[in-house]
């Protein structure tokens, strides 16, 4: 079956970022963006940019049950928000609907899978994008890649739709034939980046120069790497130092979502990965003191919220 039809949940940077994409590949007609009554009520008057290029999105009331449902939902939204984005991608979600989750973590396939399948579930990871939304407008050089997989052969006709229909809108994107092994090296980046550049209030610059703030970034990352061989994800120093390479890559005035959340005084991630970790390494009895100092100290900037 061919994807004629994509709806988008969540319009933060990676979602007007997607939105914006598949709009100019392939018409607003076959992208959903899809959001509650006083949401689009906002959008439509204010406007949503990309890059200072409005953005011509057609927006769908996530109530409105008389459309099919969508071929391919892409949930873009924050760890915080998945409950609800899930919520509003009920009335887009049939049988044959597949879903890609394009947030932070290793769960939230977990959780979609619980509420709609896991059948329609495929792996995704999102990475090497700089979006950076500020009000209504993203600003992005880098679009990044997503790299999409399965955990399980019977999904092989979803992947291949969606590989095809990322094929038809050029998004750049990589099959992975092993996708847990690149969520958890993902993971492992976010763990370092995102959480060190909010508690240390910094830009990828920060990261880039040697000094404490790396170093405690790669302590972090280094505290991933027994905790994925005991779930059975063969994660090595070599997938380390290709993080690295990823971050030193990045726009040094750009920053991370968490960072993001701290100078807008919003709940971050924390839980996503220092909280997952500490869960973990309890779990298999590994130390994590990196991160429960990171954990700590984000619960203490949010206090003062």
């Amino acid at each position: 079956m061919k994807i004629q039809t994509v709806a988008i949940i969540g319009l933060g940077a990676l979602g007007i970022l997607y939105g914006h994409h598949f709009t100019k590949a392939i018409g607003k007609d076959r992208v959903r963006i899809v959001v509650n009554k006083e949401r689009m009520a906002r959008y439509q008057e204010q406007g949503i940019s990309f890059n200072g290029e409005k953005c011509d999105f057609q927006y769908v009331d996530e109530t409105d049950a008389s459309l099919a449902p969508a071929d391919l939902v892409i949930l873009a939204v924050k760890g915080t928000q998945l409950d609800e984005a899930i919520d509003t991608a009920r009335n887009q979600v049939g049988p044959d609907t597949t879903i890609i989750s394009v947030l932070n973590g290793i769960s939230s396939e977990e959780v979609i899978g619980a509420a709609f399948g896991g059948e329609k579930v495929v792996h995704c990871v999102a990475q090497g994008m700089d979006a950076l939304r500020t009000g209504n407008d993203v600003k992005s050089v880098h679009i990044g890649e997503l790299r999409i997989g399965i955990d399980a052969p019977v999904k092989q006709a979803r992947l291949d739709e969606v590989a095809a229909f990322f094929e038809e809108s050029a998004l750049p994107h990589v099959v992975e034939a092993d996708i847990l092994h690149r969520m958890w090296a993902k993971f492992m980046l976010n763990v370092g980046v995102n959480q060190v550049l909010m508690v240390k209030e910094g830009t990828f610059r920060d990261i880039h120069e040697a000094g404490p703030n790396r170093d405690l970034m790669i302590a972090a990352m280094r505290e991933v790497l027994p905790i994925a061989q005991k779930e059975g994800v063969n994660l090595t120093e070599t997938d380390l130092e290709n993080d690295l390479a990823i971050i030193d890559g990045l726009t040094p005035l750009g920053m991370p979502s968490m960072r993001q959340d701290g100078i807008a005084k919003r709940p971050s991630e924390v839980e996503l990965f220092a909280g997952t970790i500490l869960k973990k390494a309890k779990k298999y009895g590994l130390p994590a003191p990196t991160n429960q100092y990171l954990y700590d100290q984000v619960q203490v900037i949010e206090a003062t919220y």
